[in-house]
Protein backbone atom coordinates (compact mmCIF):
# COMPACT_ATOMS: atom_id res chain seq x y z
CA UNK A 1 0.00 0.00 0.00
CA UNK A 2 1.56 2.99 -0.67
CA UNK A 3 2.51 6.11 1.52
CA UNK A 4 0.04 9.10 0.67
CA UNK A 5 2.16 11.10 3.14
CA UNK A 6 5.05 10.52 1.35
CA UNK A 7 6.35 14.28 0.76
CA UNK A 8 8.01 14.91 -2.65
CA UNK A 9 10.90 17.99 -2.77
CA UNK A 10 12.74 18.88 -5.16
CA UNK A 11 16.53 19.69 -4.92
CA UNK A 12 16.35 22.90 -3.39
CA UNK A 13 14.05 21.54 -0.57
CA UNK A 14 10.74 23.22 -1.44
CA UNK A 15 7.94 20.79 -0.88
CA UNK A 16 4.95 20.10 -2.93
CA UNK A 17 1.38 22.00 -2.92
CA UNK A 18 -0.14 18.96 -0.72
CA UNK A 19 2.93 19.27 1.66
CA UNK A 20 2.28 23.20 2.23
CA UNK A 21 -2.02 22.29 2.88
CA UNK A 22 -1.01 19.93 5.25
CA UNK A 23 0.80 22.34 7.33
CA UNK A 24 -2.06 24.62 6.79
CA UNK A 25 -4.00 21.79 8.43
CA UNK A 26 -1.53 21.58 11.52
CA UNK A 27 -0.41 18.03 9.96
CA UNK A 28 3.24 18.49 9.84
CA UNK A 29 5.90 20.51 11.80
CA UNK A 30 6.77 24.27 10.16
CA UNK A 31 9.18 23.93 6.82
CA UNK A 32 12.15 23.77 7.49
CA UNK A 33 14.69 26.72 6.17
CA UNK A 34 16.55 25.69 2.96
CA UNK A 35 20.10 24.37 3.56
CA UNK A 36 22.80 27.44 2.15
CA UNK A 37 26.28 26.53 2.63
CA UNK A 38 28.52 29.61 4.21
CA UNK A 39 29.74 32.00 2.09
CA UNK A 40 33.40 31.56 0.65
CA UNK A 41 35.58 33.68 2.85
CA UNK A 42 39.79 33.13 1.87
CA UNK A 43 41.72 32.74 5.13
CA UNK A 44 43.23 36.26 5.95
CA UNK A 45 47.12 36.39 5.56
CA UNK A 46 47.84 39.12 8.39
CA UNK A 47 51.37 39.47 6.66
CA UNK A 48 50.06 40.30 3.58
CA UNK A 49 47.75 42.92 4.47
CA UNK A 50 47.78 46.38 4.01
CA UNK A 51 50.38 48.33 6.25
CA UNK A 52 48.58 51.66 8.08
CA UNK A 53 50.13 54.45 9.13
CA UNK A 54 48.86 53.67 12.80
CA UNK A 55 50.46 50.40 12.78
CA UNK A 56 53.82 51.65 10.87
CA UNK A 57 54.09 54.09 14.06
CA UNK A 58 54.00 50.95 16.29
CA UNK A 59 56.90 48.64 15.28
CA UNK A 60 60.33 49.02 16.37
CA UNK A 61 63.42 49.72 13.39
CA UNK A 62 64.56 46.10 13.22
CA UNK A 63 60.73 45.75 11.88
CA UNK A 64 60.61 48.38 10.06
CA UNK A 65 63.79 47.27 7.96
CA UNK A 66 62.15 44.00 7.40
CA UNK A 67 59.10 45.61 5.74
CA UNK A 68 61.04 46.91 3.11
CA UNK A 69 60.24 44.54 0.36
CA UNK A 70 56.62 44.19 1.13
CA UNK A 71 55.92 48.08 1.32
CA UNK A 72 57.54 48.68 -2.30
CA UNK A 73 54.00 48.26 -4.67
CA UNK A 74 52.76 51.46 -1.97
CA UNK A 75 54.66 54.60 -2.46
CA UNK A 76 53.03 56.17 0.52
CA UNK A 77 53.95 53.09 3.07
CA UNK A 78 57.16 53.48 1.54
CA UNK A 79 58.15 56.98 2.11
CA UNK A 80 56.28 56.81 5.34
CA UNK A 81 58.37 53.72 6.35
CA UNK A 82 61.58 55.78 5.67
CA UNK A 83 60.97 58.67 7.25
CA UNK A 84 59.43 56.77 10.58
CA UNK A 85 62.58 54.77 10.27
CA UNK A 86 64.93 57.92 10.49
CA UNK A 87 62.71 59.44 12.85
CA UNK A 88 63.43 56.54 15.17
CA UNK A 89 67.39 56.79 14.52
CA UNK A 90 67.00 60.90 15.24
CA UNK A 91 65.53 59.77 18.24
CA UNK A 92 67.92 57.31 19.52
CA UNK A 93 70.85 59.21 18.80
CA UNK A 94 69.44 62.16 20.90
CA UNK A 95 68.23 60.28 24.16
CA UNK A 96 72.35 58.87 24.58
CA UNK A 97 72.37 59.48 28.33
CA UNK A 98 69.05 60.32 30.38
CA UNK A 99 69.94 59.98 33.90
CA UNK A 100 72.67 60.65 35.93
CA UNK A 101 75.53 58.14 35.87
CA UNK A 102 78.62 58.04 39.34
CA UNK A 103 81.57 58.52 38.25
CA UNK A 104 85.14 58.59 40.30
CA UNK A 105 88.08 60.67 40.30
CA UNK A 106 89.71 58.21 37.72
CA UNK A 107 86.32 58.52 35.59
CA UNK A 108 86.39 62.21 34.83
CA UNK A 109 88.52 62.66 32.15
CA UNK A 110 87.01 60.08 30.03
CA UNK A 111 83.26 61.04 30.73
CA UNK A 112 84.15 64.76 31.01
CA UNK A 113 86.59 66.31 29.66
CA UNK A 114 86.82 64.06 26.66
CA UNK A 115 83.12 64.20 25.79
CA UNK A 116 82.39 64.91 22.62
CA UNK A 117 82.25 68.53 21.58
CA UNK A 118 78.23 68.23 20.58
CA UNK A 119 77.67 67.23 24.11
CA UNK A 120 77.11 69.49 27.45
CA UNK A 121 78.22 67.84 30.63
CA UNK A 122 76.83 69.08 33.74
CA UNK A 123 79.16 67.63 36.75
CA UNK A 124 76.86 67.06 40.03
CA UNK A 125 79.62 67.73 43.41
CA UNK A 126 77.92 66.34 46.34
CA UNK A 127 78.31 64.60 50.03
CA UNK A 128 75.71 61.91 50.88
CA UNK A 129 74.33 63.09 54.31
CA UNK A 130 74.07 66.66 53.24
CA UNK A 131 70.13 67.62 52.79
CA UNK A 132 70.99 70.43 50.33
CA UNK A 133 72.87 67.87 47.75
CA UNK A 134 69.92 65.85 48.31
CA UNK A 135 67.54 68.37 46.95
CA UNK A 136 69.49 69.35 44.00
CA UNK A 137 69.86 66.07 43.19
CA UNK A 138 66.05 65.23 42.71
CA UNK A 139 65.84 68.46 40.41
CA UNK A 140 68.72 67.06 38.46
CA UNK A 141 67.47 63.35 37.86
CA UNK A 142 64.01 65.02 36.39
CA UNK A 143 66.45 67.12 34.33
CA UNK A 144 68.41 64.50 32.78
CA UNK A 145 64.98 62.18 31.77
CA UNK A 146 63.25 65.37 30.03
CA UNK A 147 66.88 66.37 28.31
CA UNK A 148 68.46 63.14 27.03
CA UNK A 149 70.85 64.73 24.69
CA UNK A 150 72.72 66.72 27.62
CA UNK A 151 75.21 64.13 29.60
CA UNK A 152 74.21 64.72 33.89
CA UNK A 153 77.15 62.72 36.00
CA UNK A 154 77.97 62.92 39.59
CA UNK A 155 80.96 62.40 41.88
CA UNK A 156 81.64 63.18 45.36
CA UNK A 157 83.41 66.26 45.88
CA UNK A 158 86.74 65.49 47.01
CA UNK A 159 86.86 62.49 44.80
CA UNK A 160 86.76 65.43 42.29
CA UNK A 161 88.98 68.18 43.98
CA UNK A 162 90.79 67.06 46.53
CA UNK A 163 89.97 68.63 50.07
CA UNK A 164 87.12 70.25 48.37
CA UNK A 165 84.90 72.39 51.50
CA UNK A 166 81.69 71.09 52.25
CA UNK A 167 80.19 74.34 52.79
CA UNK A 168 80.41 74.73 48.91
CA UNK A 169 78.87 71.64 48.08
CA UNK A 170 76.47 70.80 46.50
CA UNK A 171 78.83 72.30 43.49
CA UNK A 172 77.49 72.03 39.74
CA UNK A 173 80.59 72.48 37.44
CA UNK A 174 79.03 72.76 33.30
CA UNK A 175 81.60 71.59 30.80
CA UNK A 176 81.51 71.77 26.97
CA UNK A 177 84.42 71.30 24.69
CA UNK A 178 87.24 70.19 27.34
CA UNK A 179 86.50 73.54 28.70
CA UNK A 180 84.33 75.02 32.07
CA UNK A 181 81.22 76.86 31.16
CA UNK A 182 79.74 77.40 34.03
CA UNK A 183 80.27 77.13 38.22
CA UNK A 184 77.21 77.37 40.68
CA UNK A 185 77.87 76.49 43.90
CA UNK A 186 74.79 76.01 46.61
CA UNK A 187 71.67 76.51 45.71
CA UNK A 188 71.61 80.75 45.72
CA UNK A 189 71.19 80.78 41.90
CA UNK A 190 68.95 78.16 41.74
CA UNK A 191 66.21 79.11 44.58
CA UNK A 192 67.97 78.00 48.03
CA UNK A 193 65.99 75.34 49.68
CA UNK A 194 62.63 76.03 47.47
CA UNK A 195 64.25 75.11 44.20
CA UNK A 196 62.35 73.12 41.41
CA UNK A 197 64.12 71.49 38.08
CA UNK A 198 62.32 74.57 36.82
CA UNK A 199 64.51 77.12 38.47
CA UNK A 200 67.97 74.74 37.84
CA UNK A 201 66.94 74.72 34.00
CA UNK A 202 66.43 78.24 33.95
CA UNK A 203 69.58 78.99 35.82
CA UNK A 204 71.42 76.50 33.74
CA UNK A 205 70.23 77.62 30.34
CA UNK A 206 70.66 81.40 30.64
CA UNK A 207 74.08 82.17 28.91
CA UNK A 208 74.34 78.91 27.27
CA UNK A 209 72.21 76.14 25.40
CA UNK A 210 73.32 73.23 28.28
CA UNK A 211 69.75 71.87 28.25
CA UNK A 212 69.61 69.65 25.02
CA UNK A 213 66.12 67.58 24.24
CA UNK A 214 68.24 66.18 21.14
CA UNK A 215 65.87 68.13 18.83
CA UNK A 216 66.42 71.67 17.37
CA UNK A 217 69.49 73.38 16.97
CA UNK A 218 71.78 75.45 20.07
CA UNK A 219 70.27 78.86 20.31
CA UNK A 220 66.44 77.61 19.05
CA UNK A 221 67.16 74.51 21.39
CA UNK A 222 67.92 76.80 24.48
CA UNK A 223 65.42 79.15 23.47
CA UNK A 224 63.11 76.19 23.52
CA UNK A 225 63.73 74.89 26.21
CA UNK A 226 63.56 78.32 28.24
CA UNK A 227 60.32 78.59 27.13
CA UNK A 228 59.27 75.16 28.09
CA UNK A 229 60.64 76.17 31.40
CA UNK A 230 58.92 78.76 32.03
CA UNK A 231 55.33 76.97 30.99
CA UNK A 232 55.80 73.99 33.19
CA UNK A 233 56.15 76.77 36.25
CA UNK A 234 53.30 78.53 35.39
CA UNK A 235 51.52 75.01 35.14
CA UNK A 236 53.04 73.96 38.80
CA UNK A 237 51.68 77.06 40.12
CA UNK A 238 48.46 76.83 38.90
CA UNK A 239 47.96 73.81 39.87
CA UNK A 240 48.97 74.30 43.78
CA UNK A 241 46.80 77.22 43.65
CA UNK A 242 44.04 74.48 42.81
CA UNK A 243 44.84 72.60 45.39
CA UNK A 244 44.98 74.86 48.15
CA UNK A 245 41.15 76.10 46.99
CA UNK A 246 40.58 72.68 46.84
CA UNK A 247 41.55 72.36 50.26
CA UNK A 248 39.77 75.32 51.77
CA UNK A 249 36.59 74.01 50.06
CA UNK A 250 36.82 70.97 51.96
Amino acid sequence: MADYHFVYKDVEGRSTEWDDIQRRLGNLPPKPEPFKPPPFAPKVDADRQPKSKEWLDEREPEELEELEDDLDDDRFLEQYRKMRLAELREAAKAARFGSIVPITGSDFVREVSQAPSDVWVAVFLYKDGIPECGLLQNCLEELATRYPATKFVKIISTDCIPNYPDRNVPTILVYNNSAVKGTYVGLQKFGGNRCTPESVALALCQSDPVLNDGHGGSDSSRDNVIEGVRRKFIEKVVAQHEEREEEDSD
